[in-house]
């Protein structure tokens, strides 16, 4: 598919899907395409533009883990500590035997405090505390508590959102540094982010996205997710692809600490997908992806090291990024043709 049979297709989809958000897709340094669509703010009408800043959901585990593996390659927080060593009394359920790696990897067996597999609503107030409580990482002892170990570590892959809050504590802990700190200093001032940080939800800057239930209407999820903590970060796609570009130059991590990182470690087949530590994989080829879902937030984007491209699609409302991201992934992921 060349260029103008790809827009033509990704414009269709934004009139059928009701997008809201941004898209951008880059090849060799080269902007290919890039939408801006929607409402950054309904009520006010205040338009979405291409340096809008959105939230990514479970998109910033893959901060947590670049910040991670640059404390493992220091020395401070080895892939290889136990939990325990710095969770001390906190977390008793924890299995002493839990490693650094084991929660990267999603292969901890710790219990989890968003258990996706029940189901539900993406609409659905899941948070069991006040989520203006949740502000910075220690507040998250209050929900991460109570849930035994599901399985022995390392016996296999399940996704575990609370693995990642725990990995933010136990990096905080070790490195005697505030988390969104450590992600400032290690991740976004050496990949040169300008638009990305931990923001509050409930006093949002301008250039920033409200996130939305549903496709229509003015509800927000400010009631549905935590005001601020270690997956509360908002972004542009002008960062996130800046990020991609000083992932591969080594501006981050050494090159041997990102392959590391990169190397698939599980298959999840639920997902079409594998998993290396702290990212997820493409099933068969060599593409790099962060993911993120959350009441009104939906992103994606993917790094493909064979063509140098990458495509990102952010939306502020649940389910917005989806048909757009999937057909981006198809179309400029086809491994079968190369």
């Amino acid at each position: 598919m060349d260029l103008i049979e790809l827009a033509a297709r990704i414009d269709a989809l934004i009139a059928e899907n009701e997008f809201s958000g941004v898209i951008r897709v880059d090849r060799a340094g080269e902007v290919l395409l890039e939408r801006s669509v929607g409402w950054a703010h309904r009520a006010h009408r205040v338009p979405m533009t291409s340096d809008t800043r959105l939230a990514i959901a479970s998109g910033a585990k893959g901060f947590t883990a670049l910040v991670v593996h640059s404390l493992a390659a220091e020395g401070i927080l080895p892939l290889s500590t136990p939990a325990r060593t710095w969770l001390g009394a906190d977390l008793p359920e924890v299995d002493d035997l839990v490693t650094v790696e084991h929660l990267l990897a999603h292969r901890s067996g710790i219990g989890d405090y968003v258990d996706e597999s029940a189901g539900g609503d993406i609409a659905d107030y899941i948070m069991p505390v006040p989520v203006h409580t949740l502000v910075n990482t220690e507040d998250y002892l209050t929900v991460l508590g109570g849930f035994p170990q599901q399985f022995p570590p390392g016996e296999r892959f399940a996704y575990n959102n609370g693995g990642f809050v725990v990995l933010a504590l136990l990096a905080e802990r070790a490195a005697g540094i505030p988390f969104h700190d450590l992600v400032a200093a290690r991740v976004c001032a050496p990949a040169g982010l300008v638009d990305t940080a931990f923001l509050r939800s409930d006093e949002l800057p301008e250039r920033t996205a409200s996130g939305y239930l549903e496709a229509r209407g003015d509800r927000s999820n400010i009631l549905h997710l935590p005001v601020r903590g270690s997956g509360g970060i908002y972004t542009t796609v002008d960062d996130i692809h800046r990020l991609w570009r000083a992932l591969v130059d080594g501006k981050v991590l050494e090159p041997t600490v990102l392959a590391q990182a990169w190397l698939p470690r599980s298959e999840d087949p639920d997902e079409g997908m594998r998993y290396g530590l702290g990212f997820w994989l493409h099933a068969t080829g060599p593409a790099v992806v962060l993911e993120g879902y959350d009441a009104g937030v939906s992103f994606r984007s993917v790094h493909d090291p064979a063509s140098d491209t990458t495509h990102t699609v952010i939306s502020n409302w649940s389910n917005g990024a989806w048909p757009i991201a999937r057909a981006l992934y198809e179309t400029l992921l086809d491994y079968s043709t190369r």
